[in-house]
Parts: C-alpha cells; sequence; structure tokens
C-alpha cells in the first residue's frame, strides 16, 4: 500500500477564485437577443412543464420590452425562490425541454433569462411583495428551507402572522447549505430570505423545535403548523473503518465549504459514495479544494444514476472519475487513524422480483483496492424521525403522509411539504417541487382557516 501523496501548495486564492459561480450570467444584449427569440405562446408548454407555473411568455415579453421589476415579479410571484431556481433547476428536463422550438432550432435559455431578472432584482434591492391586511390568524412553520419559505411568504401575502422556526444559524435550508457555491452562492439564498423577512415574517434562526421550543407550545399559540424540516443526515454504510479521520458525510462536507475554505483535501485522493446531485456537488467540491484525484462508486450503472445529466456532464469536465458497479466493502486506515484505501467489489445487476430498478448484486471473487486518503459519503438522507413522531404523525419509514390536494397530515392542524413527504411516489425530490407544495400549502390553509369562514359568515 502506498503512502499518502504529499499535499501540494495551493495558494487559498486560488481555492477561493475555485469557488466563483461558475457560469457567467446574460448580458443585457444578449438577454434582449435573447428575449426577442420567444413566440410568446399562448398556450406555452414550457408554462405547463414548470412545477410551479411561471407564465414564462410574460416575464421574457417583459424583459424584451425592459420592464425589469415586472418581469422579477412574475418570476417570483410563481416561485418564491425563483433567484435561485434559476441557477440550480434542471431547465433541459422542465421548461426548456417543453419549449416548441426545440423541433425547429434550439429552445429558448428560460433558466438564463429568468436568471437575468432576478439578478436585476436582487442588484437593485426590489421588494416585489408586499404583506396582506392582518386575518388575525397565526401559523407555525418548522423549517426554513424552499418549502418553509414558500409558504410563509404566500401567507404572509394572505396577512396570517408567520413564524419560521430553524434549527441552523442560517434560514434556506439547501438553498443556503446544500448546494456547492460555485453553483448557488449563498447571497442569492439570503436575498430570497430577505423577501419572507420584510413582508413581516417571524424568522427564528438556532431554534430547534422538540429541544428549545416544544411542539405542544407551537400547537397551544398557532392555528396551524407547517412541517417543512427537509431530511437529515447521511446513513451510516455499516462497514469496518467508517469511524477513521478521512471520512465525511457529504451534506456536513459541503456545508463546510459554504462558509470557509478547507485547505486539507489539497493533493489528496478521493472516493466519494453515491451516484446523486449531492454526491456530484461532494465529487465536484473535492476536485476545487484541490484533491489530486476524485472518484465516484456506485453500485449501479450509469444508466440508473440518479444525479441530473447535467451534474454528470460537469463533474466529467472537472474530471471526476467513476467506478460504475462497485460497492464498498471496508475502510482501511494507517495506525494513526486515518484513511489510507477503500475495498470494494463488483457488482452486477438483476431484474428485481416488484419491478422497478434492477438490483445490484455482488459478483463473487471481484473484490479490490483503491487507495484513497478520503472517502465521502453521499448514499441519501435520513428522516427526522424523532420530530415527526413527537407530532403523532402517521408516516412511511419517516415519509410524512399528506393529502395530495391540501398537504394536511393525520393531524388536520399539521401540514407538511418539501423534502419531509418526498417517496412512496409523492413528487419529486427538486427545489422548485419543494417551493410549489410551500405554496400550494398556503392556499390550503386560508382556504380553511379564512375563506371558508368567510363564506359561511
Amino acid at each position: 500500500m502506498s503512502m499518502t501523496v504529499k499535499a501540494a501548495y495551493i495558494p487559498v486564492d486560488s481555492l477561493r477564485r475555485n469557488f466563483a459561480e461558475v457560469k457567467a450570467g446574460m448580458k443585457p444584449k444578449e438577454a434582449m437577443e435573447e428575449s426577442n427569440r420567444c413566440l410568446y405562446c399562448y398556450d406555452a408548454p414550457c408554462i405547463k412543464a414548470c412545477p410551479t407555473g411561471i407564465n414564462i411568455p410574460s416575464f421574457i415579453k417583459k424583459i424584451a420590452s425592459g420592464n425589469m421589476k415586472g418581469s422579477a415579479r412574475a418570476i417570483m410571484d410563481a416561485n418564491p425562490v425563483g433567484a435561485t431556481c434559476a441557477r440550480v433547476c434542471p431547465t433541459e428536463e422542465l421548461c426548456e425541454g417543453a419549449c416548441v422550438l426545440n423541433h425547429s432550432s434550439k429552445p429558448i435559455m428560460i433558466g438564463d433569462l429568468q436568471r437575468y431578472a432576478t439578478d436585476w432584482a436582487i442588484h437593485n434591492d426590489s421588494l416585489l411583495f408586499s404583506a396582506g391586511a392582518d386575518n388575525g390568524k397565526s401559523i407555525a412553520i418548522i423549517g426554513g428551507g424552499p418549502a418553509g419559505l414558500s409558504a410563509a411568504r404566500e401567507l404572509a401575502r394572505f396577512g396570517f402572522a408567520v413564524t419560521i422556526f430553524e434549527a441552523k444559524e442560517q434560514a434556506g435550508g439547501l438553498d443556503t447549505y446544500g448546494i456547492v457555491s460555485f453553483r448557488l452562492p449563498q447571497r442569492i439564498s439570503f436575498w430570497e430570505i430577505d423577501q419572507v423577512r420584510k413582508l413581516g415574517v417571524d424568522i427564528r434562526t438556532s431554534t430547534k423545535v422538540g429541544i428549545d421550543v416544544s411542539v405542544e407550545d407551537l400547537l397551544a399559540k398557532h392555528d396551524a403548523i407547517v412541517l417543512a424540516i427537509g431530511m437529515a443526515k447521511v446513513p451510516i454504510l455499516g462497514i469496518e473503518g467508517e469511524q477513521l479521520a478521512g471520512v465525511y458525510d457529504a451534506i456536513d462536507f459541503i456545508e463546510s465549504t459554504k462558509a470557509e475554505l478547507r485547505e486539507d483535501l489539497i493533493g489528496k485522493r478521493v472516493a466519494v459514495i453515491g451516484a446523486g446531485n449531492t454526491a456530484v456537488d461532494a465529487a465536484t467540491c473535492s476536485v476545487r479544494l484541490g484533491a489530486s484525484l476524485v472518484k465516484m462508486i456506485y453500485r449501479r450503472s450509469r444508466e440508473e444514476m440518479t444525479a441530473y445529466d447535467f451534474e454528470f456532464e460537469f463533474a466529467k469536465q472537472d474530471g471526476v472519475e467513476f467506478a460504475w458497479l462497485s460497492s464498498p466493502l471496508r475502510i482501511i486506515g494507517d495506525e494513526a487513524g486515518n484513511v489510507t484505501a477503500i475495498e470494494c467489489q463488483r457488482m452486477s445487476l438483476e431484474e428485481s422480483e416488484e419491478g422497478g430498478r434492477r438490483r445490484p448484486v455482488p459478483i463473487e471473487g471481484s473484490s479490490f483496492m483503491l487507495e484513497v486518503d478520503a472517502v465521502i459519503k453521499a448514499i441519501g438522507q435520513l428522516r427526522h424521525l424523532p420530530l415527526i413522531e413527537q407530532l403523532g404523525l402517521a408516516h412511511k419509514r419517516g415519509i410524512v403522509t399528506v393529502d395530495t390536494a391540501t398537504y394536511q397530515t393525520s393531524n388536520p392542524r399539521v401540514y407538511a411539504a418539501g423534502d419531509v413527504v418526498f417517496g412512496e411516489g409523492q413528487g419529486e425530490a427538486m427545489v422548485v417541487s419543494a417551493a410549489q407544495q410551500g405554496k400550494k400549502t398556503a392556499y390550503a390553509i386560508y382556504n380553511t382557516l379564512v375563506a371558508r369562514r368567510e363564506q359561511h359568515g
């Protein structure tokens, strides 16, 4: 077994440049020319393909006519985290994929135009919305990520008194902490949070429900609760060597790069276990932190990879390597407790008796070694079961059961949205989907607590 690669000297300023936003925004001339390519379809398929239903022809036409604030407002009205989604949405699978120009030339660059309009609003510090007249009702939102912020924004516009309880130091959830800076700078998420806060929403950070404030207290003081807690840590692999120094949780690892640059991976060889979007972010982060080699290990094939296609292409461009049909057996360390290698075995895919994705099966006698200095686990996330159970909600393995029309849980005073309801065929785990669920939750609460009572006098 060879020794750990000696770290090369890489200036911190060089690492910092690696984390600058990768893709530049559109220039005014480019945005004007692109917006004028739009056909402004009457029955636009791009609107139907957007989970939040942004009126895409409308916001693009406003760019073409120079009405930038109107354009940003059209976007953010439909999607309270529209500036974030302009950067992280899989637009080629959604709005751009549905563009009628796909059949004749190339689709309108909807994501880039959305970013152009929202960047204008950020740069000009535009407040796009105002709170509604007080309706006398109070809502508690547990979690300040995309779903929680979207619910809060809409509820405030309906006149509810809204309080968000957020466990971390900053709100924003995945947008603030879980997406790499070179794709989504924190300032974008902070602006979206500020748009919500300026509507009078009380955002209480560093506050854990169930610890700092009780569930009973929230139920006593508020007319309804929205559970938007997302998901928790990466689960353990359950293999030998997992406790060694140099084994990281992908969520914690990415979050650490959002606060300050780390230099402990310079010149190191890194294995990333998993092949989802978080795994790709961990891998590309490692490259940009100066790792000499980054290899993603996945027990299935490229076809089963859950990361978006553009994420996969991005990883390849960054020089990330892939070990398909490979599963970790154990992590090996030296006498000092540092990672030196990972042992894996080859897998084959067999049809599952239950149907669905093919099942990975070990190939006997196929083990092999990879010499690495760090291992990053990115094999999905656990659920916040203790809090779900404190609320007494029906769930399936931590996936909260909801009415798909109203997002009400088994407790009619508690609603849920975002990753906490993702799974078991309920939606897709995207920022834009969480935003739409947050909106729909707000509408359901308004209809239950205000509109129906007004109708009945």
